[in-house]
Order: C-alpha cells, then structure tokens, then sequence
C-alpha cells in the first residue's frame, strides 16, 4: 500500500510543472516581448502554441501508453519535458521559444494521460483511487490557477528563462525515482496510435488559427489569408469525415450529437476562454500600464486564481442542489456580469471592486468548468467514458489555447484603431507603434524624451482602451451563450 501512494507522489509530482506551464508566461509576455524583442503576433503563439499542440497530441499519446505501458510513456513524457524546458529556458529568439514550446505541449501531453492510466492501474479499490484522482485534480486546477504567481516571483528575482529551468531538477527527480518505484505495466502491442490524424488536426486548428490573426491584422494580402483558411477548413472536415468511418477513432463524432455532451464541450471552452484569455490580457495592463512588477501583477490577481482553484466543492453542491441547467447558464452569466464590470474599472484607483469582481469570475467560470465535467461524463454511455473524457480533456486545452488567440485578436485590433500617435514618427515607426504596447514602448527606446513619453503615453491610453473592449465584447459573447445554454438544455429537461 505504501509503495501505491509513493508512486502517486511521483507521478502527480512531474504533473505541477505541466499545470503550471499554461500559464505561467502569462505575466511573463511584457517581459518577453522587450528582451526578445517578440511581436505582439510572436508573444500570442509563444503562450498558446503549448495548449494548441496539446489538444491534438493528448488522445494519441493515450493511445501509446496502452502500447508501452504507462510507466514508460511517463518516464519519456518527463524526458522530452525536461530537455523542453531547456531548450526554452535558453531560446535566442521568439520562433526558438515557439519551438520549444511546441515540443514542451507533446511532452505534457504524454504526461497526463501516463499520470491518469497509474492512478487507473495502481488504484484498483473505488474508494482509494477516487482520493487519488482527488489529489491530481487538485494539483492540476491549482498549477494551473498559480501559475502566474509562480512566473511572477521568479521573474523578480531572476532572468525569464528561470520559469522554464525550474521544471528540470522536477524532472530528473520524477524519471529517477520513477524507475524505482513505480511498478512496471504490461502493454498492448496491438493498440492503434493514430498519430498521422492528431497531426492533421493540430495542422487544421494551427491554419484556422494564423488566418485568424493575420486577416485581422492586415499584414497578409486577403487571398493568402484565405487560402489558408480554406486549407485550414478543408483538413478540419477531411479529420471529421475520417474520424467518422475510423473503426477504432481518436474521436468519437458521434457523441457529439448528444445535446448534453456538446453543451458540456461548449462550456468547458468558454470558461477556459474566459479564464486564460483575462489573465494573459490583465497581466499586460498591470505590468505596460500600471508599472505593476511581474510578482505585483501575479499577486493582484491573486482573487482570480484563489477563487477558481478551490471554487470546485462549491460548484459540486450546487450542481447537485441547483441543477446543472442553473449553474451551467448562471456561471457563464455571471461571467459576462464580471467581464462587463471589469471593462468600466480603473485597475490603479479601483482595486476592491477589481478584486471582487474577479472573485466572482473565478468562482462562476469554474463553477460552468465543474459542471462541463459533470454534464459530459454523466450523458456518456459507460462504455464511451473513456472517450468522452479525451473530449473533455481536448475541449479545456482548445479553450486554452484559443482564450488566448481571441482575446489577443480583439485586444490586437482594438490596440491599432484607437492609438492616436504624437506628430513626429515615421511612417515604418507608426507602424510598428501602433501594433502593440510593447512594440510602442521598443520604439519609444530609441526616441528623443519629449516623443517617447508621448508615445508610450499615447500606447497606455489605447490599451486600456481596448482591453475594455476585449473584456465588453467577450461579456457580451457570454451573455448570448448563457441564454443559448438556457434554452438548449430547457430541451433536455423536457425529455
């Protein structure tokens, strides 16, 4: 029994850094962006390039650990994790650091499914794996929430790479240890892997994605754009026709046809959307604006982070008491509330409102994110469990990672509509101003004082203009969504 429980601080230990790398660059963009001279378009893929790989690669490296074994999946998945995460402590240019963080999104992703197949394997009573699997949820919900605190305190005392290099001792302890205690398991040499589908489909998403952001920021000619968007589109529907007539799928459509299901999908998105996508936009407005350090900007978010990570028990009551129709459309709208109030603050002079009204967020986002869960596993057949939790799994990482496209596209295109430049910049100079507030305060480093005041001046406005933007539209979206999921799951009551 001891050995069980040592293997599951083992396996849960390499699990921190994987939680708490999808956000831990989040108050590390402003940071970024000036020493490696990032771009606004570069920074939004250094941070969401992990989610994005990760959704594609998690179902087929489940798929590798019933071939290998979980044991030997772990210890791979820690090893690629870790050389990763030197690779990106040490990247000379922003495309390295998107590299890196590419391969440090297939290495998690062979971690987590590795960590749930032990706690399956090691845990044979109920009793004692639902405590295991309590523990995991526990470290990923909080690595994930913790995240920005944990990027700001080392980006205050130490040179950015360091929120990459942590992970490293984490790993030769875990692969060390790992070879030792925790016991070997049988594979299947016969299961499928599907590898050749989940690069089509990370293609597909990464295609959609890039014609999103290149359309809206104009720097592509409209038919290059839209050729890759209909390349991006057309591989997405070749991936659903295929995962269709596929006798052993790494999706199964057809549970997407159950009204519950893909109301459970929608949700679990739209609350990571809102989760990620705020924290990376607020991070930037504390630290460019507000002259917040990468630890005082961690910690003033520190409501979110609190509220969301232990809102989880909460959120199970009410689910049960309340129903999930209530909690389901009430949390997205009481996240649109949070966003809208959000949008009218002044961050400097309104902390307590802030704070409350990110508490509120935190609790209502996580409190939809449970009932997703709850929604998806309890309308799957018992024999579909499996695969409804891989949905589960992609549709947090898709939101993730698209949390931080959408924001930083409204964000984007807001920044360069309403920045109004001091007389005396260039044309190119404008240019690359007007693109982001950090490319305005990089240009301004090479300005006279009176012109580079004014300029970044000039920036700080526009983005506290457009964040407002960002935050009042996506509390719109919220609000249509919330009412939809009324109505939709209304239906499923009747029946």
């Amino acid at each position: 029994m001891f050995q069980r429980w040592l293997a599951l601080v083992i396996i849960v230990l390499v699990y921190i850094p994987v939680a708490i790398d999808a956000t831990v660059l989040h108050v590390a963009a402003p940071t970024l962006s000036m020493t490696l001279g990032a771009s606004g378009n570069e920074l939004l893929w250094i941070i969401d390039i992990y989610s994005l790989v990760m959704a594609g690669m998690v179902l087929p490296m489940g798929a590798l650990g019933d071939r290998i074994g979980f044991k030997k999946l772990l210890m791979l998945g820690s090893l690629l994790f870790g050389l990763s995460s030197l690779a990106a402590a040490f990247a000379p240019s922003a495309a390295w650091l998107i590299a890196a963080r590419a391969s440090l999104a297939i290495g998690a992703a062979m971690i987590i499914p590795a960590t749930l197949a032990g706690i399956r394997t090691l845990f044979v009573e109920a009793r004692h794996r639902n405590i295991a699997l309590g523990v995991w949820a526990a470290v990923g919900s909080g690595g994930a929430a913790f995240g920005p605190l944990v990027g700001g305190l080392l980006l205050e005392h130490f040179y950015w790479g360091s929120v990459f290099l942590i992970n490293v001792p984490i790993v030769v302890v875990v692969v060390a240890l790992a070879a030792r205690f925790v016991p070997k398991q049988q594979g299947r040499p016969e299961q499928t892997l599907n590898i050749s589908h989940a690069l089509m489909l990370i293609v597909a998403i990464l295609l959609l994605v890039y014609s999103a952001k290149t359309a809206l920021k104009g720097t592509l000619s409209p038919a290059i754009v839209a050729g890759t968007l209909l390349t991006g589109a057309v591989l997405l529907f070749i991936f659903v026709r295929i995962q269709l007539r596929a006798r052993e799928p790494m999706i199964d459509m057809r549970l997407f046809c159950h009204r519950i299901i893909l109301s459970g999908v929608v949700m679990a998105m739209t609350a990571m959307i809102a989760l990620v996508g705020f924290e990376l936009l607020m991070a930037q407005e504390l630290q460019f604006v507000h002259g917040f350090t990468p630890f005082e900007a961690g910690m003033f978010m520190l409501p979110l982070m609190v509220a969301s990570g232990f809102s989880g028990p909460i959120a199970g009551v009410l689910v049960g008491k309340l129903g999930l129709r209530l909690v389901a459309a009430g949390g997205m709208g009481l996240s649109a509330v949070s966003f809208i109030g959000l949008s009218m603050l002044d961050f400097s002079t309104q902390q307590w409102q802030a704070w409350s009204l990110m508490v509120l967020l935190g609790f209502s986002a996580a409190s939809a994110l449970l009932a997703s869960t709850a929604a998806i596993m309890a309308a799957a057949p018992k024999e579909k469990a499996a695969a409804a939790g891989a949905i589960e799994t992609m549709s947090y990482e898709l939101g993730a990672g698209l949390g931080i496209a959408i924001f930083g596209l409204l964000l984007t295109r807001s920044f360069s509509a309403s920045i109004e430049l001091p007389q005396g910049l260039n044309a190119t100079l404008a240019d690359k101003a007007s693109s982001s507030i950090g490319e305005a305060v990089k240009v301004a480093q090479d300005l006279s004082p009176a012109l580079a005041e004014a300029t970044v001046e000039a920036a700080k406005t526009a983005f506290i203009t457009s964040h407002s933007v960002a935050l009042g539209s996506a509390g719109a979206m919220l609000l249509i969504l919330a009412t939809g999921m009324w109505f939709s799951l209304a239906k499923v009551e009747q029946k």
